[in-house]
């Protein structure tokens, strides 16, 4: 689509979830996904950190939310690679000119979730480390912004959520199964903008 002088590539799912929430929380950004949402969002996960030069967006505000807890104000959420150097505000006036859009299949390699060594969730902590997600909340959306590294970082976490859960669950159905991703800089250097945060994303159903 093309706003101005800049041209995007947006991608979304050809279905929107059926069960999700995202809000906004005391600590960051709060998830509650199903099975079927979980596997959309490793796949846009997966898609954010390989395409630099695409919006992928996935429409969660449509979506029933769970009726046990005062979810808030719901959010929609983007995943974009900071190559592309997107900001934030612009998302309103990109979201308002999308259209139907037509079909698209995207093929994912199978190391799309890689498992990164201690050694790397390490370097994160250091001074001069500086593959962080960044965050922000733009037009009622949780707005992620990274580099192919600051993706991978958090991917296992990710992959887990949609691999793992359902068989916890289904072993357990009270287990509490989540990935805590971490946003921005660790608490010990944050930043002053978009102080360090979580996405707290917790798997139900």
């Amino acid at each position: 689509m093309q706003l101005g002088r800049h041209r995007y590539r947006v991608v979304r799912p050809a279905r929107a979830p059926k069960f999700a929430a995202l809000y906004e929380g005391r600590l960051g950004a709060q998830f509650c996904l199903d099975k079927a949402t979980a596997v959309m969002f490793a796949q846009a996960w997966g898609l954010a950190a390989r395409s630099p030069h695409t919006i992928v967006y996935l429409p969660l505000r449509q979506a029933e939310m769970p009726t046990d807890h005062d979810w808030g104000r719901p959010l929609d959420m983007v995943l974009l690679h900071h190559r592309l150097a997107f900001p934030p505000s612009r998302w309103k006036q990109v979201r308002s000119r999308l259209g139907v859009g037509r079909p698209h299949t995207v093929v994912l390699p199978e190391r799309a979730w890689p498992s990164r060594s201690i050694t790397d969730h390490h370097r994160t902590w250091h001074q001069d480390f500086r593959d962080h997600l960044r965050w922000d909340i733009a037009a009622d959306t949780l707005v992620l912004t990274g580099s192919r590294e600051a993706f991978e970082l958090e991917a296992d976490q990710v992959r887990a959520l949609a691999e793992e859960c359902p068989q916890h669950r289904a072993s357990d159905p009270e287990t509490h199964c989540c990935a805590e991703i971490g946003m921005g800089r660790n608490r010990r250097r944050p930043d002053r903008r978009r102080p360090y945060a979580e996405l707290h994303a917790e798997y139900s159903r």
